[in-house]
């Protein structure tokens, strides 16, 4: 199987979706950390495979943060530096792109309140610089676009929310995103994207879909033409019921659509971030969502944003597990795809035949 005559132009796989170590709030990891240089040295295993030819990832994915030194990116002599080219190398050389890069404003205990939303302006300041840390590490790295995962940026009590400014806050730090793109002449980023989500890791998110998301580029950024949306299918639209064929038919005909978030997911549950195709949830929903892709004759870039099962997760062998979850995406990913190229809808199901038409025409003395 391959997929010719499909949606899809490439396969990225993120660095956070290898390096799961498959914890939940009801219990701790199941495998061992992995530092980013031999995670790097996987997704090279991969695309020797021809499994994958792009990655993401966060910035703390790679390297550590320290908020006391907010540009040892730029420091020969550190070790963020000296990490950086090390698995810039092991990329370049595997012939890898990058797809991606986003900034973690979730894992860090002073975002807990929100990064870019946050109610306090010195906090808000700190992410921006650590935004700007990771635009900068996006253009050492090639990186075609800029994400912002909405993380930690919403509430779980709204009586505690500034309904009057929270949106200007987010405005102010993504048109901050494309001031210091332009401002740093970083002509390696071709566009910018909003992924949005319903909610966890807070009760509700300031851009639940991506019809919020579609909203506020039009309505309050300066770059409408620069930002776009990867949604997450069909996990995070599907936590509130929505359809993911919807999704992608609304996102491209409004010319929205960047780059594919693709996995699995229960309907109205948690984050379940299931591999492509895990039992039988979502496929037939997969499967026409690949099929609406190709009758909009969208290509794009379809990035994985799951991990294994933590049933699957081998203690005994920690890096073929990781390895067989690469494969196992891409299989069942060509498995969807070609479902979808095996549908075939009569012309009576697109409408009506030129007889029915001319019929109706003369009941209505047209």
């Amino acid at each position: 199987m391959s997929f010719d005559n499909s949606c899809v132009a490439a396969i990225s796989m993120p660095f956070w979706c290898v390096a799961n170590t498959l914890s939940d709030p009801f219990g701790g990891t199941v495998l061992d950390k992995v530092d980013s240089i031999d995670i790097a040295k996987m997704l090279a295993e991969a695309s020797k495979e021809k499994l994958i030819s792009m990655t993401s990832f966060h910035d703390d994915d790679l390297v550590e943060w320290d908020s006391e030194n907010l540009e040892d990116d730029l420091d020969p002599q550190s070790d963020t530096y000296k990490k950086l080219h090390e698995i810039k190398k092991i990329l370049d050389e595997a012939g890898i792109a990058v797809n991606t890069v986003t900034c973690s404003l979730h894992g860090n205990k002073i975002f807990r309140n929100g990064g870019l939303c946050n109610p306090d302006p010195a906090i808000r300041l700190l992410a921006t610089k650590k935004v700007e840390r990771m635009i900068r590490i996006g253009a050492f790295f090639n990186a075609k676009h800029y994400t912002y995962w909405v993380a930690r940026d919403g509430f779980e009590v709204p009586a505690c929310v500034d309904w009057n400014n929270v949106y200007t806050y987010l405005a102010d730090g993504l048109n901050h995103v494309t001031d210091y793109i332009e401002a740093k002449k970083f002509d390696n980023y071709i566009g910018a994207t909003i992924e949005p989500k319903p909610n966890e890791p807070r009760g509700q998110m300031f851009l639940p879909t991506s019809g919020h998301a579609a909203g506020f580029i039009f309505g309050k950024l300066k770059r409408k033409d620069f930002w776009g949306i990867n949604p997450e299918l069909l996990q995070h639209e599907s936590m509130c019921l929505l359809n993911s064929c919807m999704t992608v038919g609304y996102l491209c005909s409004m010319n929205l659509l960047k780059f594919l978030h693709f996995g699995s997911q229960i309907k109205a549950q948690f984050d379940n971030d299931f591999p492509p195709l895990i039992g039988l949830e979502g496929l037939k929903e997969t499967v026409f969502m690949f099929k609406a892709l190709k009758d909009l004759k969208w290509k794009g870039i379809i990035e994985y944003d799951c991990h294994m099962l933590r049933a699957e997760g081998d203690l005994q062998n920690q890096y073929e597990c990781r390895m067989q979850f690469i494969r196992n995406c891409v299989e069942a990913t060509k498995i969807a795809v070609a479902l979808a190229n095996r549908i075939e809808i009569s012309d009576m199901s697109k409408g009506q035949s030129a007889a029915d038409l001319e019929s109706i025409k003369q009941m209505c003395n047209l």
